[in-house]
C-alpha cells in the first residue's frame, strides 16, 4: 500500500486527472472513504483525464452512469445497494468485464464481487483538512500508475 497526502483540492484533482490519463480499457478503480472525503471529486477528475466533458454526478439512485470519452466510463455509486443480488440485477458483470473503465464509489459494500485486478483508493481526512489517499494496487499495471501519481 502507498499513501499520498494532498494538502489542497487542486492537488487532489490533479491526482485524479493523472489517474484518468493513465487508466485503460478494463481497469477498475475502487473508491472508499468517509462521506464527503472526495470520492465523487476524484471521479470527476478521472473523467476529465479520460477526456469526458459531461458533468459528472453521483449515480446514487440509479447505481451506474455511463459516459463517453477516450474510454467509456462506468461510474458506480453503490452506497444504497443492499446486496450483491442488486448488483446482479443491474448486470454488473457486463460493466466490470467490459472494454470500459469502472469507477466504483463505496466499493467496500460489494467487495466480494470486485474483480481481482483493481486499484483500491481509500480517501480520508487528515488532521489539517488534507486528504490522505491510501492506494492498494493489485497488479504491475496499477503499481506503475501509483508510482506516477506519487510524483504529483
Amino acid at each position: 500500500m502507498k499513501t499520498i497526502v494532498s494538502s489542497s483540492e487542486d492537488k487532489t484533482f490533479n491526482i485524479g486527472y493523472k489517474l484518468g490519463t493513465l487508466i485503460r480499457k478494463g481497469d477498475i478503480v475502487c473508491l472508499t472513504g468517509d462521506l464527503g472525503a472526495g470520492k465523487t471529486t476524484m471521479t470527476k477528475a478521472i473523467a476529465k483525464g479520460l477526456k469526458i466533458d459531461e458533468y459528472i454526478t453521483s449515480p446514487t439512485f440509479t447505481i451506474v452512469h455511463e459516459y463517453e470519452g477516450r474510454e467509456k466510463l462506468y461510474h458506480f455509486d453503490v452506497y444504497r445497494v443492499g446486496s450483491v443480488e442488486e448488483m446482479e440485477d443491474i448486470g454488473y458483470e457486463e460493466y466490470f468485464y467490459s472494454e470500459g473503465v469502472c469507477v466504483i464509489e463505496w466499493a467496500n459494500l460489494i467487495e466480494e464481487i470486485i474483480p481481482e485486478n483493481h486499484l483500491w483508493i481509500n480517501i480520508k481526512y487528515g488532521p489539517n483538512n488534507e486528504r490522505i489517499m491510501d492506494m492498494a494496487p493489485t497488479s504491475d499495471h496499477f503499481e506503475k500508475i501509483v508510482e506516477e501519481l506519487e510524483k504529483i
